[in-house]
């Protein structure tokens, strides 16, 4: 079917960038995920909505599957081919269409790179606040079917809470548009939230109509350092009590500070248990209130140091402190797994401890990170994929820490998506019910079944 696909869409839509050679396509048989790679049969590359629906329109009538592609930096294997599938590359579909200032919107295509997103906002005196640790290179469209998170979403959310209107093309090859510039619209279903998060297995994004917000005035960013990660736990609890709600509050363990500090050299200390980087933005005075109480804060509850960032140079630095983490990390073993589980702020401590255990029993080295402010946390494990009986001691220990991250009430992904590598482990999370609902949609948008097949669950599941 494939060649009949190919045969066609040559023909149909001969302006279409096409790659079809094996070593032209290695690089779309993988994502950001270490673990998983399947070659697709074709790689397209198109440039408009237009041509788009009619690809999906064509695969739809021979049965190819349909595989949507951004920059490929996703965490959970959401834009990886099936065989004999065909991948939609959106990354020649990148502008800014429109930043409309009177009422706080931006336009962009799919493919346009978040941070591009965001300097068209900030040249506007606007701010967009969704920040992945992927955004030089991420696309605002992966980010809608991740639905992406990022440092900033203690206080400002995550991409689903900026995103007014999706223009979508269905596995029928319609191109519906739902949302709106209007701050308030209950008519009839949500059908873009529906969208967001839902890993190109409903439909494909194509543009995205976002939220702006007005830029803060002032920002001041803070290092705590604890001697055990218990204290750090509680200061973050002591910091929402105090009815605070920082712009940032991240954190991260022994492991990726001696990580960290070996490859960005930024002064960290390499006796600490723990690291929490904060940051507070908002009016001047506000911020300087805030960064003195939470200083406070930290030092009441065992901080042993607490340094304040003097200038924006300072400032840059404790802040490459976390958002180097990965790439520090990435440095140590020949395989990084970045993983990521969510739970309630009141059990943080106990995950944290948790994963440490977990580690140390499967003879695994794991260095935590991520978003203590809102419970999001990042175990990455140090393997090498090419150790078969470490790989499995790695597949338990990241069953045994999703498993309790539910049983404190939390769950398998706060912001990276189901995709392949979490598949098996989201009826824990979810229960059969709601699973069961989940299919009933996939197969309500997608009867013949060719939108990213496989992915959350099982393809004829």
């Amino acid at each position: 079917m494939t060649a009949k696909f190919k045969s066609l869409a040559a023909a149909q839509f001969p302006h279409v960038a096409r790659l079809e050679e094996k070593e032209d396509l290695i690089p779309y048989s993988f994502d950001g995920t270490a673990t998983f790679q399947t070659m697709p049969d074709l790689v397209l590359f198109p440039t408009s909505t237009e041509e788009v629906a009619g690809l999906v329109k064509l695969a739809g009538e021979c049965g190819v599957p349909v595989v949507t592609r951004g920059s490929g930096t996703g965490l959970s294997g959401g834009s990886i081919p099936v065989e004999g599938s065909v991948v939609l590359c959106l990354s020649k579909m990148n502008r800014i269409l429109e930043v409309d200032e009177k009422n706080l919107t931006l336009l962009a295509e799919a493919g346009a790179i978040t941070l591009d997103v965001a300097t068209a906002a900030e040249k506007a005196g606007l701010f967009y606040p969704p920040d992945p640790g992927s955004m030089k290179i991420s696309t605002i469209g992966g980010n809608v079917a991740e639905n992406s998170g990022g440092l900033r979403g203690l206080k400002y959310g995550v991409t689903k809470d900026y995103v007014m209107g999706l223009e979508v093309v269905l596995a029928s090859g319609e191109v519906i548009f739902t949302g709106n510039k209007c701050v308030k619209d209950v008519a009839g279903y949500s059908l873009r939230d529906l969208f967001i998060g839902s890993e190109g297995t409903l439909g494909i994004v194509t543009k995205v109509l976002l939220k702006l917000i007005p830029k803060p005035a002032a920002r001041r960013t803070l290092m705590a350092v604890f001697a055990t990660m218990e204290s750090a736990a509680e200061t973050v609890s002591a910091i929402i009590a105090a009815k605070i709600i920082p712009c940032t509050l991240e954190f991260l363990d022994a492991v990726t500070i001696h990580c960290v500090e070996d490859f960005a050299k930024v002064g960290l200390p390499r006796d600490a248990a723990a690291i929490l980087l904060i940051e507070t933005d908002g009016h001047a005075a506000a911020v300087a209130e805030e960064a003195d109480r939470m200083a406070e804060l930290a030092r009441q509850h065992g901080a042993t140091s607490v340094q304040v960032a003097e200038t924006d140079e300072q400032a840059a630095a404790l802040a490459t402190a976390r958002r180097a983490a990965f790439s520090s990390l990435a440095r140590v073993a020949p395989t990084t797994i970045l993983e990521d589980a969510t739970v309630p702020r009141s059990e943080l401590a106990k995950m944290i401890r948790f994963i440490q255990d977990t580690g140390q029993r499967h003879h695994l080295k794991i260095g935590t990170f991520g978003h203590m402010g809102d419970g999001n946390l990042h175990p990455t494990f140090l393997t090498n994929e090419r150790n078969q009986e470490e790989m499995h001691r790695v597949e338990l220990a990241m069953k045994e820490i999703f498993d309790f991250a539910v049983s404190l009430g939390g769950t398998i992904t706060g912001e990276h998506g189901v995709g392949l590598a979490k598949k098996e482990f989201l009826k824990a999370a979810t229960g059969d019910l709601n699973l069961e609902i989940m299919r009933r949609m996939k197969a309500a948008f997608d009867p013949v079944g060719i939108l990213n097949p496989g992915k959350i669950f099982d393809k004829n599941a």
